[in-house]
């Protein structure tokens, strides 16, 4: 695939009003989730959510694209109709999620570094038989009095950027996820510092990659308090550092950049995302790729009366794609 066709789908993926559904929880995260509201988790039942969630009416005037697990990419309706099919006929581009999660940094305690690299490319090559246009590597930073090291840091963003390598040589968007962690009593500045490091490492290692930043998608987290500190940054806050960082630290080349919600509330994730879009023009679009914020609602619901409550279920699936949507263009209004 040419760079001008991978520069097209980024540009796709950040469509005004439109962002990205993240439904690539692995089986285990999803056992827990599906156990917070007493579902058995089974193949069949991950099969039927997703189905749910893929399906929802109407999806597509708000979502571009969704990221898919290795199971979810492989699965059909109860109709049979491939998954990747039902998507693309509805406008939204397939994504992957391909990392294979964190383990330990060796010789730094309380650190990570996500692994997936061996056997990438061929993972890569059938992701893309398979329909796959855009993929996801999640890499973890941590905050505490001790982390994160500059090799942590260093060691994250160079396996993030020989994945984007990897994705482009095979056709496919990379979607580069570096997310500081909102667990811990630090304060703004603090994430507002470890943000700009992590980013600036980010870009070095794709330029040394020779990763062509017009066929790649940011995943940033935002620039917020930490969940246990005493002193919480108001919306307006959050959104002037995270605007502020990301224009320090991020090319205009860039297609566009998508946050995560990162444990923030479904309300206070579209929040943040509306005002930083309020905030005046910016090199790159704004949106969102959004999981338990887009899922969380449907997900209880469902589980209530999974026939009775399919439809009301759906309903809320695309009110929070319509108020993300707006949010992406700096319209949405609290109700």
């Amino acid at each position: 695939m040419s760079i001008e066709q991978l520069a097209e789908t980024a540009l796709a993926m950040v469509a005004p009003g439109k962002g990205i559904i993240a439904i690539d929880e692995s089986n285990a995260t999803c056992k827990k989730r599906f156990d917070g509201v007493g579902i058995e988790c089974t193949e069949e039942t991950r099969r039927a959510y997703r189905e749910l969630l893929l399906t929802t009416p109407k999806l597509g005037e708000h979502i571009s694209g969704a990221i898919l697990f290795d199971e979810t990419i492989r699965q059909s309706t109860k109709d049979g109709v491939p998954f990747t099919k039902v998507m693309m006929d509805n406008g939204i581009i397939p994504g992957i999620k391909v990392d294979k999660g964190t383990f330990p940094l060796a010789g730094f305690p309380g650190e990570v570094v996500t692994e997936g690299l061996d056997g990438l490319r061929a993972r890569l090559e059938e992701y893309y038989k398979l329909g796959a246009r855009f993929a996801k590597w999640r890499a973890v930073i941590n905050i505490s009095d001790e982390t994160p090291s500059g090799t942590c840091i260093d060691a994250n963003t160079h396996a993030l950027a020989r994945y984007a390598a990897l994705c482009q040589e095979q056709g496919l968007v990379p979607m580069v996820e570096p997310e500081v962690i909102m667990d811990g009593s630090h304060d703004l500045d603090t994430c507002y510092d470890v943000t700009e490091v992590t980013l600036r490492s980010l870009f070095a290692s794709l330029h040394e990659h020779n990763v062509m930043l017009e066929g790649t998608i940011l995943k940033a987290s935002m620039v917020i308090s930490g969940t246990t500190c005493a002193e919480q940054a108001g919306v307006e806050e959050v959104a002037a550092a995270t605007l502020h960082c990301l224009k320090a630290t991020v090319p205009a080349t860039l297609p566009g950049v998508v946050f995560l919600s990162g444990g923030q509330s479904d309300t206070a994730a579209t929040a943040h995302l509306n005002a930083m879009n309020q905030m005046g023009p910016k090199p790159w679009p704004l949106s969102f790729s959004y999981g338990r914020a887009m899922q969380q609602a449907a997900l209880k619901l469902w589980a209530q009366d999974m026939v009775g409550n399919y439809a009301a279920a759906q309903q809320t699936v695309y009110e929070r794609a319509r108020d993300n949507g707006l949010a992406a263009l700096g319209e949405w209004k609290a109700a």
